[in-house]
């Protein structure tokens, strides 16, 4: 007598109404929760993922914040392993890959919402302070997206001389200050705009322009030059 066939386990018919409906609708058809499954599918083949995409969701509020999260913190969700977590944050990085060719393609200033949409990945949900420098060229050109300085969670030492000493180097004849504030509000301390008043001093004997400083939070991107600070 020979036994019946058992059934397929419930997930993976699961896993193929999320796939079809991914491959028919895109990301549009899919909850925030759903398009963590499919990221979720390679890395955890044998099941059912729905319960840990929903809990990652619930532990760090939104996809965004989830693919943005560091290693370990993915790491300390129950069911998340090495392999996991690095393959989420490939996410991360090959958008950021994808934003960075997109805005060197033509001139930074007339890319500006690419920029702003790369930095914000980059930099908003980031615990720690960064303050990266974009310098640029004449034809206001990428040529170096460099992080200077990596700080605590409300400051970040920046060092003039240094800004000058690498803008020389790369041949910069302009460059965009960024930062974060890892509270998640973007506006400007007074000393955010006394070091922007410092650096704009430094970098005028040589010609080289600050075109402006951003502040990147959750919130959003304050800009120096549209508050009339620069």
């Amino acid at each position: 007598m020979t036994n019946a066939p058992k059934d397929k386990p419930h997930h993976l018919g699961h896993r193929d109404r999320v796939r079809q409906r991914f491959i028919k609708a895109g990301a549009e058809g899919l909850a925030d929760y759903e398009l963590l499954e499919v990221i979720l599918f390679s890395a955890i083949p044998r099941r059912d993922v729905k319960p840990l995409a929903k809990e990652l969701i619930a532990t760090f509020g939104t996809l965004g914040k989830v693919i943005t999260a560091s290693v370990s913190e993915l790491e300390q969700v129950k069911g998340i392993s090495t392999n996991t977590a690095v393959l989420i944050k490939t996410i991360q990085a090959a958008a950021l890959h994808m934003l960075g060719e997109n805005m060197a393609e033509r001139p930074v200033l007339s890319s500006w919402q690419a920029l702003l949409d790369y930095l914000h990945l980059a930099m908003a949900y980031e615990k720690n302070e960064q303050f990266r420098i974009l310098f640029l060229n004449r034809r206001n050109e990428l040529l170096l997206d460099e992080v200077q300085q990596r700080g605590t969670v409300d400051h970040a030492p920046v060092y003039p001389r240094e800004i000058v000493k690498k803008s020389l180097e790369v041949g910069a004849t302009a460059i965009i200050l960024v930062h974060n504030h890892p509270t998640g509000d973007p506006e400007p301390s007074d000393a955010d705009i006394r070091m922007t008043k410092d650096i704009i001093r430094a970098l005028a004997p040589l010609d080289i322009t600050v075109h402006d400083h951003l502040i990147v939070g959750k919130g959003g991107t304050s800009s120096f030059k549209s508050q009339g600070l620069i």
